[in-house]
């Protein structure tokens, strides 16, 4: 490599490793004369590098943000972390996924073969969970409307759509109070927004709501932002102290964790299970079990409703004994008279 290239590179590479530099600092880093460092600084920005001088007794330089986005010199971890979040982002559900896939294809050309092979033996696949119906992609834009009002610490004003999608209202859809049922349109809703965070695939606005008086998570995908946005505010302290704790209880009915390893789901029973405790602890993520006996263990679990905590601890293949509460053995009692008719042939072909 001709000696004035290398130069400009290694010059570039200092100019991204901290905001200021003196010119006489460059000059020595690069054991050159300040004369030589301005005329590539000079080289810099002929090739779109906006390189900013600093006046003062000693003079500086600094990498300014630009209107182009120029070349970019990357280390070799900084490279590969790139690659591996890129192959995370073409399934983020973000509508950017594409983008993504063309990104990763053009920063694995330019990489060194010694870093390509790296990549190319760390190939991460994003699998998620089958779903009934795909998961909602979001627009790019609102999502960088919201993240530029939540840096901005600015009001959020945005319509929120209904639940489109007939049958039940999701939790965090009825936490919001919008069932999809209203017959006018509700009003704009006026925010602060604190936090833009992704939870199984879906991304969520954590704000607090100014018309209610409280936390509320929003889906991303039902946000239309309005502009212009509102005042600056102060932001206020999340309860339980972390945006993923808040979120995790949030999403498990209560805003605070209960202690007791079930998060605070709204209905909870107790049962005895005709099983081993260790094949049960394998099928169970939020419950709590404690062994009774070789083939016998209690599990205590929760769920957003009674029936579909029944549903849930009808999967274990084993005789049930319920222990409490009275709601509970009732949920019971339904879904085995619903499954019962469900059993039954029809009078009528």
């Amino acid at each position: 490599m001709p000696k004035t290239s290398a130069r400009l590179l290694s010059l570039l590479s200092l100019l991204q490793a901290r905001r200021d530099w003196p010119g006489a600092l460059l000059a020595e880093r690069l054991d050159v004369s300040p004369r030589t460092v301005r005329r590539d600084v000079d080289r810099l920005r002929e090739l779109g590098y906006p390189v900013a001088a600093m006046k003062g007794p000693d003079g500086g330089y600094r990498l300014d943000a630009g209107t182009e986005l120029p070349p970019l010199l990357f280390d070799d971890e900084q490279a590969v972390a790139l690659a591996v979040a890129l192959q995370i982002a073409t399934a983020s559900g973000a509508g950017i996924e594409e983008a993504a896939a063309r990104a990763l294809n053009t920063v694995r050309q330019v990489l060194p073969a010694r870093l390509r092979h790296r990549v190319d033996t760390l190939r991460v696949t994003a699998v998620d969970r089958p779903e009934s119906r795909p998961g909602p992609q979001v627009d790019s834009g609102v999502l960088m409307a919201i993240g530029a009002a939540v840096h901005a610490r600015e009001v959020l004003r945005f319509d929120y759509s209904p639940v489109s999608a007939p049958g039940p209202v999701r939790p965090e859809a009825e936490a919001e109070g919008e069932s999809g049922r209203g017959v006018l349109p509700p009003p704009p809703r006026r925010v602060e927004p604190h936090h833009l965070v992704t939870w199984g695939r879906r991304w969520y606005l954590v704000a607090w709501d100014l018309e209610r008086g409280d936390w509320r998570t929003f889906r991303a995908d039902r946000i239309a932002p309005r502009t212009p946005t509102g005042p600056r505010f102060t932001p206020r302290d999340l309860p339980g102290g972390s945006v993923a704790d808040f979120v995790t209880a949030r999403f498990r009915g209560t805003t605070a964790a209960t202690g007791d390893g079930l998060g605070g789901w709204p209905c909870r029973g107790e049962v005895i299970l005709s099983l081993p405790a260790a094949e049960v602890l394998r099928h169970t993520r939020d419950g709590i079990v404690e062994e009774l006996g070789p083939d016998r263990c209690r599990l205590v679990l929760g769920s957003w409703s009674w029936p579909g905590l029944v549903a849930a601890i009808g999967r274990f293949d084993a005789d049930i004994e319920v222990i409490g509460p009275p709601e509970l053995r009732s949920a019971f009692r339904q879904l085995a008279a619903r499954y019962a008719a469900a059993a039954t042939p029809p009078r009528h072909p």
